[in-house]
């Protein structure tokens, strides 16, 4: 099968089980469903099949009432502002007002957003101080996207300093690896005393680093001031991620350096989301054919991790929602099948790759 037909067959595994409404974590407006919605919606453009738009709008019109209201979506959660990703596209082709009106009410969020001693963002309200790498990819690619949508290049910049104080906090100079989370003010307890940081090297997250910095250079004007930067630490990290790929298999681990503790396993979400971030890397222009044999690699590792059950496609081996914490709690998360997080990292890679 061809990278375009494992996305439909993906897709349709989770539109079949799922009315859009049911879509996990039920009645909230999530990145869960985002992450996939956003893999449906590369599917829509790609393919011009309207069940794909469809399925969207639905899920969608159901978490915002008429007047513009997203009750679902709590405006102090990066996790959950980032389905608005999906309202630029509908607000194009529809012109409907709704969807506009939360656009604003998310623009005007990021403006005043609490940050640290050095003006960087907390992954949420409830997160005094902490920085993690995840926020880069819910809050950096709709910031850049309002950037453009609301005529503000400003937030270009301070899509940079998130990006650069990560980079400068939150980078292991012996791996060359990011860390998870950087708390400035080293109170969490799990952090190191010296560098604020987890010290743990989780794979998704560095993966929501990677696809972020690519997906924000797509959207980003040519002449934007910090774009070379984007493009060097983009590279920089996909080749920090080069000694970590398996040999073997073409597939990255939980913990990315961890390679040989017996409790750490090979991921499938991180590995769907790298290779992704290098191929759209690749399709934007950023990097050339130095890539490809990753590229590759990769992309067999996450087909070979599919299986067909009954004509439905099943994506094993993802890691479910993880917070920060110790490096025990890394290797004892649960591993699932078919979570949004595999299938819409799943969805997002193959289209990519099919565009190559």
């Amino acid at each position: 099968m061809k990278a375009l037909e494992y996305a439909k067959a993906g897709a349709d595994a989770i539109m079949n089980k799922f009315k859009p409404e049911e879509l996990p974590p039920n009645h909230r407006f999530h990145y869960h469903q985002g992450i996939f919605l956003l893999g449906v919606e590369r599917l829509y453009q790609l393919t011009g099949d309207t069940k794909y738009k469809e399925y969207i709008k639905a899920w969608v019109d159901y978490n915002i009432d008429e007047e513009g209201n997203a009750p679902r979506c709590y405006l102090t959660e990066f996790d959950d502002m980032q389905p608005a990703m999906l309202l630029f596209r509908l607000y194009e082709e529809t012109g409907d007002e709704r969807y506009k009106t939360v656009l604003q009410r998310i623009h005007d969020a990021l403006e005043k957003w609490p940050t640290n001693a050095y003006g960087g963002i907390w992954h949420k309200y409830s997160k005094k101080n902490q920085m993690w790498l995840d926020s880069m990819y819910m809050m950096g690619v709709i910031t850049a996207m309002c950037a453009n949508f609301f005529d503000n290049p400003y937030l270009y910049q301070k899509i940079h300093t998130q990006m650069v104080l990560m980079r400068d906090h939150m980078t292991n100079p012996a791996t060359g690896l990011l860390y998870h989370m950087w708390d400035d003010s080293k109170e969490v307890e799990f952090v190191d005393k010296k560098t604020g940081c987890v010290p743990v090297h989780w794979g998704r997250a560095m993966g929501w680093y990677v696809i972020a910095l690519a997906e924000i250079l797509e959207h980003m004007p040519q002449d934007c001031p910090c774009r070379q930067d984007f493009i060097d630490t983009e590279i920089k990290y996909l080749n920090a991620i080069r000694k970590y790929q398996d040999s073997k298999t073409g597939m990255w681990y939980q913990v990315l350096n961890l390679t040989d503790e017996s409790r750490n396993w090979e991921e499938t979400s991180c590995t769907a989301l790298f290779t992704y971030a290098i191929a759209k890397a690749r399709n934007i222009g950023i990097i050339g054919a130095e890539f490809d044999d990753m590229l590759q690699a990769g992309y067999r590792g996450v087909i070979n991790k599919t299986n067909f059950d009954g004509g439905m496609l099943n994506v094993t081996g993802v890691c479910v929602g993880t917070n920060v914490n110790y490096l025990d709690y890394y290797f004892d998360r649960p591993i699932v099948t078919n979570d949004l997080h595999g299938m819409g990292a799943f969805l997002l890679m193959c289209t990519e790759v099919s565009r190559g």
